[in-house]
């Protein structure tokens, strides 16, 4: 009885330790994958916001529509692959990312010293500004007079992350899963205020006839395609198609359409991610 408990013990650490050894060949594999393999694979798939318009929406037909889809859908006709857009939200893109879900994001996701831990960002491609956006009659002219007011950012976002580092002691600050739930709390009155991107604002503006207004300028930020450590081919790719349409103005042209103002200068390398 013994010696069949101690085969079967045996043969559960053969098949983990198998396991283990398969799981970490198909990490590297990931980790080392290069734009020649994605070529031969014939798909790019791309993670993206669809609750971030005008970067990352839905068309018609409940398909991601935006800046950020055309950027990958250019992406994909200068590699000649077919694009797999796949839906992702601000707290899971990174684990999308990590876990192989998608090849790389183009996900208004800005560079932050925190995040270069997990991922590898390219050359920006995007810039917002990102606001603190809430009713005229608010007396909001710096960030300490945000201490007792409620606010609604986007968990995990770079909105979160700039509302935080300079809120006073005694701000609500109440996070929602992505940018369409804190927006909905301000409307429905939840919330005094939101963290915003600017176009989030102008999206507002439009249904509220000029209730609300631009109170305090967070951050001005870039935004990046993002792809696992490990892949100098990669990121060396994402680099080469940006630094390509931005040179020849297609960039612009898409940008143009979707936030009707011109893009605006941008980094020609990685951003430095000093603290």
């Amino acid at each position: 009885m013994f010696h069949a408990i101690q085969r079967r013990s045996l043969l559960t650490f053969a098949s983990a330790a198998l396991c283990g050894v398969l799981l970490a060949s198909h990490t590297l594999n990931a980790s080392a994958q290069t734009v020649e393999e994605i070529k031969k694979k014939g798909t790019l798939t791309v993670g993206l916001l669809v609750d971030f318009p005008p970067y990352g929406t839905v068309d018609s037909s409940n398909q991601p529509d935006g800046y950020d889809a055309d950027v990958a859908k250019l992406l994909a006709k200068e590699w000649g692959v077919k694009l797999n857009l796949v839906p992702v939200t601000g707290p899971n893109r990174i684990p999308f990312l990590l876990t192989n879900k998608v090849d790389l994001l183009i996900a208004s996701f800005s560079p932050t010293p925190e995040r270069a831990k997990q991922v590898q960002f390219s050359r920006p491609h995007s810039a917002a500004t990102i606001v603190l956006y809430g009713r005229k009659k608010m007396n909001i002219k710096a960030p300490a007079d945000l201490k007792g007011v409620r606010v609604a950012v986007a968990r995990a976002s770079t909105q979160d992350t700039a509302l935080t580092a300079v809120a006073p002691e005694g701000t609500d600050i109440r996070r929602f899963d992505d940018d369409a739930s804190a927006m909905q709390a301000l409307l429905s009155g939840q919330v005094d205020a939101l963290g915003c991107a600017t176009t989030i604002a102008q999206q507002i503006d439009k249904r509220t006839n000029g209730e609300y207004e631009n109170k305090l300028v967070l951050r001005q930020q870039y935004m990046a395609p993002a792809m696992r450590l490990g892949q100098p081919d990669l990121l060396k790719g994402v680099d080469a198609f940006i630094g390509k349409y931005v040179d020849n103005g297609e960039l612009n042209k898409l940008y143009k359409k979707w936030l009707q103002v011109d893009l605006p200068a941008l980094p020609t390398t990685p951003l430095p991610l000093a603290n």
